[in-house]
Formats: C-alpha cells, structure tokens, sequence
C-alpha cells in the first residue's frame, strides 16, 4: 500500500468514526429530550399498616373441617404427575397353589403342589 493509499485509508476510516459520533450524539439528545417531559419517578412512599382490632372474647372460634380418610385416598389414587386413564398394572403372583396333601398317618408330612406361573412348571 503507497502512502497516499494510506493517508486516503486514514482519512475516509476518521470520516466514519466521526459520523458514527455524531449518530451516538442524535441518539442520546432525543431519548433525553423525549424522556425529560415525564415527571421523574421517586420511590413510593411507605404504606400505612392498619392493626386489626383484638378479636372479641364472644366470637366465634373459626370453623373445623373433619378430613376423612377417604379424602386422602382420593389424593392417592388420583396422582398429578400420572397420565390420563392411567391404571396400576395388575399384579400376577409368580406362584399359584394348585393343592395340598394332607397325611393320614402322622408318618407322613404335609405336601402343596406349587406350579410357577412365569414357566408353568409345577413343584411339589
């Protein structure tokens, strides 16, 4: 680059920056200007706490609602956080007791006859 390309350079970037000044300065004037017309905002002022006045020695106790058990319940049954329709699966016992052996004779033990439910094998 030859000086005169430089000094060129030089001369259009100050252009610029002194554009860009004077663009920052038309801003800040009219957001002043157009916000100076409104009141300036102050801090409230604290507000005065009124006491209510001490309850009567003849009033009323306030109300007492009895909750049952069921109430809870309902609350159980029905969780917020499952889905719509939601049903608790079915709970499969992994054993089924088909029979028992009683003894005749106190020799012999009692037996059951067991048959597993996920195999379907059967014990005794």
């Amino acid at each position: 680059m030859s000086e005169t390309e430089s000094t060129l350079f030089n001369k259009r970037v100050s252009g610029l920056l002194m554009a860009g000044a004077f663009i920052l300065l038309a801003i800040v004037v009219v957001v002043r200007s157009r916000t100076s017309g409104f009141p300036v905002r102050r801090a409230p002022e604290p507000v005065k706490i009124d006491t209510l006045p001490a309850p009567h020695s003849d009033a009323l106790p306030p109300p007492v609602f009895e909750v049952s058990e069921t109430f809870y319940q309902t609350i159980i049954d029905n969780n917020l956080f499952r889905p719509l329709g939601w049903t608790p699966p079915r709970v499969r016992e992994p054993y089924r007791l088909l029979g028992t052996l009683l003894p005749r004779d106190a020799n012999t033990s009692p037996k059951a006859i067991i048959q597993s439910t996920a195999s379907e094998r059967s014990y005794l």
